[in-house]
């Protein structure tokens, strides 16, 4: 089959993508931006640039596609025009696919059985009804919590407990649901497709037990081997729930308020045969848990939602950053001579971020992160996905990857930490002969007085923390190689 595959660079269409080929179908990929799409060589998969908010560009979808999947959300983009923002890209999405040979849509939304819904759900719910309006006819699984590596919910259980040996929880804790194993929402997307008895249902999915908020927590500290700790405050309102999730997960505030309102709401699925009638065997919370930790220790997490812009809390088109600007800008440009082997260079660079830290002056690199938390940035909590690999798109600390070409040598940086302007780090290999050249360049383009203010206040900082840092890369390289000499 040819599928269409929206939100490809998202938590749930990563992991689908190679599903889907493994299977033996083509797949166009609908992306916003090309470059976040790194080039595999697959001849059966087919990338196109496409804004579902922007009708002009949906002219490139083709009209050969026997199926297409909807995995588009706004829900991290903001607290008050998210429920807008997915309605019209619905309506776009399904004018552009009644225009195709499609013969189905497959859409991933939330369970709705509560009497009152938060806007996070009711939004999933009148994405579904704007879908069910088409001409093709929709198969919609409504899901609760996912539970795999990079999960939003996984991950926010995971920071809450790694950290938190005694937790003092706003009531939400008591909300129940029936979490889902993300290995198991990926066989309902794939069984369910050119399956006509599924043709405009709507179904409910969900893992074999209902569990708490608490009883995720502590049966999550059972599994990592953690004794925890947890009261419920029932005084505690959604707005000091949002900022209590804020400041000890990595979520950004206006996520938090979205996933608190989601929290209150309890999401039991109805009892329906699905599972059974495609042949899904359900796996149980705890083995779930232990499966994502089995990806976390060997360093291979598919996707994680902290890679997705919504993580960000920015507005700003990031991916057009890519060239770095030169006018009206400071910069602190520092190069050193390698003599070593350039691989294991590049292998340090490459591993920056997340727990290798930033080679120098760790301590002040936490310091700016809580400082940005302060002031409603992202902070330093985000980490990294992969510990030794890294694309374009993907989230590194309070940090964007723009550009990952090892070819070249070269890592382009773009903030997102709060700041008054826009800033840059850039590192750039430049082979000739047996030497090479380590250029390491931070680029900061001030917005207004603020702006120019800031950067003098932390030059001195910078001059530290740079020069400190392109030193260690480099001697960090030679250490390793050094032990492989003596290996």
């Amino acid at each position: 089959m040819r599928i269409l595959l929206t939100g490809a660079t998202g938590y749930i269409g990563r992991r689908l993508l190679p599903a889907l080929l493994d299977a033996g179908n083509e797949v166009v990929v609908c992306v916003r931006d090309r470059s976040r799409f790194p080039d595999s060589g697959n001849l059966k998969i087919e990338v196109i640039e496409v804004d579902f908010l922007l009708k002009n560009s949906l002219s490139v979808i083709p009209k050969d596609i026997d199926a297409a999947y909807y995995l588009i959300h706004s829900m991290g983009a903001s607290t008050e025009d998210f429920e807008k923002l997915e309605a019209e890209t619905a309506r776009n999405f399904v004018d552009a696919i009644n225009e195709t040979q499609a013969r189905q849509i497959i859409y991933l939304g939330g369970i709705v059985n509560a009497d009152e819904l938060s806007k996070h759900l009711r939004s999933r719910l009148t994405v579904e009804r704007i879908l069910n309006e088409g001409q093709v006819p929709v198969t919609a699984f409504r899901a609760g919590i996912i539970v795999g590596s990079g999960s939003a919910s996984f991950e926010i259980i995971r920071d809450l407990v790694e950290k938190l040996p005694v937790m003092v929880t706003p009531r939400w804790v008591r909300t129940r649901s029936k979490p889902i194993a993300v290995r198991n929402v990926i066989e309902f997307l794939i069984k369910c497709l050119d399956r006509p008895e599924l043709f405009g249902r709507s179904v409910d999915i969900g893992g074999p037990e209902v569990l708490t908020y608490k009883e995720m927590l502590l049966q999550y500290a059972e599994v990592r081997g953690l004794k925890r700790f947890i009261w419920t405050l029932p005084f505690l309102t959604p707005r000091l729930s949002s900022y209590w999730l804020y400041f000890v997960t990595a979520t950004n505030f206006k996520l938090a308020v979205n996933l608190v309102d989601s929290m209150k709401v309890e999401v039991i699925p109805e009892e329906n045969d699905i599972a059974q009638a495609l042949g899904i065997e359900l796996m149980p919370y705890q083995e779930a848990v232990n499966s994502a930790f089995q990806k976390i220790r060997t360093d291979t997490v598919v996707s994680s939602w902290k890679d997705a812009f919504a993580s960000s809390d920015s507005r700003l088109p990031i991916m057009q950053h890519i060239e770095v600007p030169s006018h009206g800008c400071f910069k602190d440009r520092r190069s050193i001579t390698h003599s070593g082997n350039p691989e294991i260079l590049l292998d340090r660079i490459w591993a920056i971020g997340g727990e290798t830290g930033w080679y120098y002056a760790n301590t002040l690199w936490s310091v700016r992160g809580f400082l940005d938390k302060i002031v409603g940035g992202v902070g330093l909590r985000r980490g990294r996905t992969r510990r030794d690999d890294i694309h374009p798109g993907d989230a590194l600390d309070f940090w964007r990857v723009l550009l990952a070409d090892r070819r070249s040598g070269r890592l382009l940086l773009f903030a997102e930490m709060k700041l008054p302007g826009e800033a840059w780090l850039e590192f750039k290999l430049n082979r000739t002969g047996d030497h090479h050249e380590l250029v390491q360049e931070a680029t900061f383009r001030p917005k207004g007085l603020w702006g120019r203010i800031y950067w003098f206040l932390m030059s001195p900082f910078h001059h530290i923390i740079f020069g400190g840092m392109i030193r260690n890369i480099q001697k960090k390289a030679y250490q390793i190689e050094n032990l492989n000499s003596y290996a």
